[in-house]
């Protein structure tokens, strides 16, 4: 039976990559991003795995679209769903002093509210799957004991905060069965890393997909990043 993997996020970076290398690898790819018309590398992906790379709509703070995703994806099971989607929202006009605090509640929409309704609203689909796993790319910016260079105070709050909840999703799935992969994708070549990070979309990606694949209930609730890790909260 073909194994599905659902992505937020999917029309570029890491998101657009590991759709990619799981179509690649013969998994079926529910792929989401906000604006599948714009999102060029995706439907030229999409037209080369036509039989099972599948475009949605869908902005990850729109929580009632997300609601409606979940009830046309139904009849389908999901593996493995990804909570990719992610925004830096820190400039260097809205630092302390002058934060901008309607884009800090936009921040935490998307890096902490998001993946847990996300997790919520597809329970149903990742319980009928196989591996039933739950997979959220965190940042090791999100730690409190590694936060030696302060600043960036909207991303740094909004992943402590996915990762506080996360942990607690770990432990309050358990007894589904439900794992929850908590992962720092490491300093990467997109958009949001910049030119100067030293680890490739590919190499990053390959690295998630193998702790994806040697997952184990153990390693649910754990901070790893894609080398397997441990980090610290």
């Amino acid at each position: 039976m073909t194994s599905t993997v659902l992505i937020t996020g999917a029309n570029r970076g890491l998101g657009l990559e590991m759709a990619r290398q799981y179509a690649q690898a013969g998994w079926d790819v529910v792929a989401c991003c906000r604006e599948p018309e714009n999102a060029q590398q995706l439907s030229r992906l999409a037209q080369q795995f036509q039989d099972s790379v599948f475009v949605h709509p869908l902005d990850v703070t729109d929580f009632e679209r997300i609601d409606r995703l979940s009830s046309e994806l139904s009849v389908r099971s999901i593996d493995v769903l990804v909570n990719n989607a992610g925004v830096y929202g820190d400039t260097a006009s809205t630092c302390f002093g002058s934060i901008d605090y309607i884009r800090w509640q936009h921040v935490f929409a998307v890096n902490t509210l998001a993946p847990v309704k996300m997790a919520e609203a597809f329970m149903p689909h990742i319980a009928r799957g196989h591996h039933k796993l739950i997979v959220t790319l965190t940042s090791l910016m999100g730690s409190i004991a590694d936060n030696k260079g302060g600043g960036s105070i909207m991303y740094r709050s909004s992943k402590a905060g996915l990762n506080a909840a996360l942990k607690s999703m770990a432990i309050d799935l358990k007894s589904r069965g439900v794992g929850v992969l908590i992962v720092h994708p490491g300093w990467v070549k997109t958009d949001m890393g910049g030119e100067k990070a030293p680890t490739s979309a590919e190499d990053s990606v390959r690295g998630l997909r193998h702790l994806i694949e040697q997952f184990t209930p153990e390693d649910s609730g754990r901070f790893l990043d894609f080398r397997g890790t441990e980090l610290p909260w």
